[in-house]
């Protein structure tokens, strides 16, 4: 496979220095003018990933060119090319943006060094403002899919927030995306450029957590061999994530608040004071109000936490951003396995609004993905999502009158007898503790027909 060469422009009213260039910068490809006016014609209609131009052309100067291209294009480098009597003109180029300058006369070697040095310079610049685009787009209040109104509603009340400082509370049912909206606040907030760092309190006995969060020194107990720095102090200057607060007990509790409250904190095993500035955002699927009076959770602490507090909606309650995430999941699992998914069918899409998602957005995100692995078409349709309408007719069971409820139960159970008995009524008869008789007049009246069955 061949590799692309790396494009140059290169000025100079010098024949014999074009030509000297270009037969020694042969892993690149070069491209040459003549003068500044030839140079901007080029220059307007090629993309080019470096510029080598002289100091002195017939109709401008190359400190010209030089300003110009630092005004439109700020990262790609240029090299100027000096005589000996001007130095001084070349150290003014340095300081007006230019990457190097190189003497006259110079060895072609020196020239490809600079050269490869300057391309891996801007190569470096591009990765790293390319990721830092992902980040900030991934965490951008647009990077969240919805335009429910609650939806948007809760955007510009995040927006508002995360350009203050203060603690945030943040419910919602699992699978609604509260770390999402975390890291959300905190990329669109001052300390979006020092860490974002979450923890599961769900996820560590009490023990673990406080070692987690405060760090321990070495021998603070059996197993600490090495020293251990804690989250906090790992979250100094940006923003402490405490996902599922309401799951710890009412000691670590107490320990969170003395630090909430004071600013700094003792690792375990140390005497040593470490102060730390962390923005505090913590999330919960429970009403810790009720947690309050059922003496779970600290009111204080709830304070503390709760200066501001942001309620996500469940999806059943924004059924209108399923079709936006469903288009949205499509594209990212598509790409990810390699298929060319185009869309889904109107069936499936009906099957997929009308369930009731207890997983929320997770769930959903889930069923895509597994939906996009098995299918073997390039639109997806309602087959695949056959035990969704199956949870749907369960759940909607749930909810309907006594004798409906009864029923189904009834239909499920003489259905699964006959199956376990091979559709023999005798058998059946026995396992349900009725005559054949009655167990005729049931399956009639469910209208469950026991040749389907055998």
């Amino acid at each position: 496979m061949s590799i692309m060469k790396k494009k140059i422009l290169i000025c100079d009213d010098d024949q014999l220095i074009l030509s000297t260039l270009e037969r020694g910068l042969k892993d690149f490809n070069v491209i040459k003018a003549f003068s500044g006016s030839e140079f901007f014609e080029k220059y307007n209609s090629e993309i080019f990933d470096a510029f080598i131009i002289d100091v002195f052309l017939p109709d401008m100067n190359g400190l010209e060119i030089l300003k110009r291209i630092k005004e439109e294009n700020l990262e790609i480098p240029v090299i100027i090319i000096t005589g000996y009597g001007d130095i001084e003109m070349a150290v003014n180029a340095m300081k007006m943006g230019a990457f190097y300058f190189i003497k006259k006369p110079f060895e072609i070697d020196e020239v490809i060094g600079i050269l490869q040095r300057a391309i891996e310079a801007y190569e470096s610049s591009k990765k790293i403002k390319y990721l830092k685009k992902s980040i900030d787009e991934s965490f951008s209040f647009s990077g969240i899919i919805g335009k429910n109104k609650m939806m948007r509603e809760l955007f510009q009340i995040v927006e508002i927030i995360a350009k203050t400082d203060v603690s945030v509370l943040i419910e919602g049912e699992s699978g609604t995306g509260k770390e999402l909206f975390a890291k959300a606040i905190h990329y669109n907030s001052q300390r979006k450029d020092e860490n974002f760092v979450p923890i599961n309190c769900s996820a560590l006995p009490e023990t673990l957590l406080e070692s987690e969060l405060f760090g321990y020194k070495r021998g603070a107990f059996t197993g600490a061999i090495t020293s251990k720095r804690g989250l906090f102090e790992a979250a100094n200057g940006g923003t402490l994530f405490l996902d599922e607060i309401g799951e710890t007990s009412l000691s670590f509790q107490s320990k969170l608040l003395r630090v909430l409250e004071e600013g700094y904190f003792y690792p375990l095993g140390s005497t040593e004071q470490v102060r730390v500035d962390v923005r505090i955002i913590s999330a919960t699927n429970k009403n810790l109000e009720e947690q309050i009076k059922m003496k779970k959770f600290r009111e204080d602490l709830y304070y503390r936490l709760n200066v501001v507090k942001v309620r996500i909606p469940a999806l059943r309650e924004r059924k209108d951003d399923i079709p936006l995430l469903v288009e949205h999941f499509l594209k990212k699992y598509s790409e990810k396995h390699r298929k060319n998914i185009k869309g889904i069918s109107e069936e499936a899409m009906k099957i997929l609004i009308e369930y009731n998602w207890p997983g929320n957005v997770r769930e959903l995100e889930n069923t895509i993905e597994r939906a996009v692995i098995l299918t073997n078409s390039n639109i997806i349709d309602k087959d695949i999502f056959i035990e969704k309408t199956l949870q749907k007719e369960k759940s909607e069971h749930l909810v309907s009158s006594y004798k409906e409820a009864k029923d189904y139960f009834e239909r499920e159970y003489f259905s699964r007898i006959l199956q376990i008995s091979d559709g023999n009524i005798t058998k059946a008869s026995d396992i349900a503790g009725m005559t054949r008789q009655n167990l005729y007049l049931k399956l009639r009246r469910l209208g469950i027909d026991v040749n389907n069955i055998k």
